[in-house]
């Protein structure tokens, strides 16, 4: 049909760690990641994406953009958000014939250092690392895995082409190549087991001990001025790794298993992570947001695991915090969804992990007409 990406489903039950091994030596590889059992309460776990080898390729560092298209290279001077509302506008189709929420687009990364696209704030820390801020890579070719139904699509969406003929030609065309991807032998390999020997790593971290509480006790002396009721005090660990990145993420697939995990083979950078969370959804102007907030771990005995999610569910303190971050998430969404629409679909709800228990919430809301994805990660930032 006009105007939307080709689907092919894919025959029999596929592994997603094991397709992936066809694809992590790619350019610009990348595999979304939902290594948890999915459970039909909820969508958590459900779909898996991957795919290499991109058309497009947007990096920023403060206004400084630049796009890559091939060999063809342009650079841009704005706002992140402004030129990646624009791109996703430019490369949009209709959701596909199937029931896969991802048939192509962009993968990346957005940094904190852009929350100076969206107030003014003082430049108080030194950029030691030189990593794009924004960087991401647009895919018109990817494999989707839908765990529930056990099930796999690839989907091709022809651009960067914007003429319909050439665009559905280029599709058809991306499909076989794929598809000749897809039958290299190698696909059922499983994971590789993990390591038997435990190399020392020497991590060092941006805070001292000492430093760490002055900065905690500082953090307490704005909280009783007033001038604010929230802080995260990070740091950064860091360490040479003995190992390939994407040996990490498989070790930290076996022992971590989430639902929002990703590793990304990036130039200049890769990106390895598991989280329980997914920060935002919109789908059909509707937006969603699932804060998590408290924490427990996982007992050793079924007896230690419900007395830790009872003190979890009962803790007086993670509720309160609880209920600081839906505040906040109530606040966000209110700037750019229809009054009256943000509401507190689920509150507090116990989530069980294969490593902790969590606290999550669910809001919900309807995006103001004339309300861009731009304004929506503007105001969630």
């Amino acid at each position: 049909m006009a105007g939307y990406p080709l689907v092919e489903e894919l025959p029999g039950h596929l592994d997603a760690p094991a397709i992936f091994e066809l694809f992590r030596e790619g350019p610009y590889s990348f595999f979304l990641d939902s290594g948890m059992t999915p459970s039909p309460a909820s969508e958590l776990g459900r779909y898996s994406f991957m795919g290499s080898d991109p058309f497009l390729i947007m990096k920023s560092r403060g206004r400084d953009i630049i796009l890559f298209q091939g060999k063809e290279q342009q650079g841009l001077s704005g706002d992140p958000f402004r030129v990646l509302e624009d791109l996703l506008n430019k490369y949009s189709l209709p959701p596909p014939t199937v029931p896969i929420p991802f048939a192509g687009g962009a993968v990346g990364y957005l940094s904190y250092d852009l929350c100076h696209f969206v107030e003014k704030l003082p430049c108080t820390t030194r950029d030691d690392l030189g990593l794009p801020e924004a960087y991401l890579a647009f895919y018109d070719t990817v494999v989707a895995f839908d765990h529930w139904a056990g099930k796999a699509y690839l989907i091709s969406t022809g651009f960067p082409e914007m003429e319909e003929r050439q665009r559905q030609e280029r599709a058809r065309q991306r499909l076989e190549e794929v598809k000749a991807i897809l039958g290299q032998p190698g696909w059922r390999l499983q994971e590789a087991p993990a390591r038997t020997g435990r190399e020392a790593l020497s991590l060092i971290s941006n805070f001292s001990h000492r430093g760490y509480l002055e900065a905690v006790e500082k953090a307490r002396e704005y909280i009783c001025a007033g001038d604010i009721f929230q802080v995260n005090l990070s740091q950064r660990l860091e360490a040479d790794l003995p190992i390939p990145p994407y040996d990490l993420f498989r070790q930290l697939r076996k022992v971590n298993p989430a639902p929002f995990a990703c590793y990304l083979n990036f130039d200049e950078v890769s990106v390895v992570s598991a989280s329980p969370e997914r920060f935002l959804k919109l789908q059909h102007g509707s937006v969603e947001t699932r804060p998590i907030k408290g924490t427990r771990p996982r007992g050793k005995s079924q007896a230690e695991d419900s007395f830790l999610a009872g003190e979890l569910v009962h803790s007086v303190k993670d509720l309160a915090e609880h209920m600081m971050i839906v505040d906040l998430e109530r606040n966000d969404l209110g700037r750019v969804c229809r009054f009256g629409s943000v509401k507190v679909a689920e509150m507090a709800a116990l989530e069980t992990f294969p490593t902790v228990f969590h606290l999550t919430s669910t809001i919900v809301g309807q995006l103001n007409p004339g309300k861009t994805r731009h304004d929506l990660l503007k105001a969630t930032s």
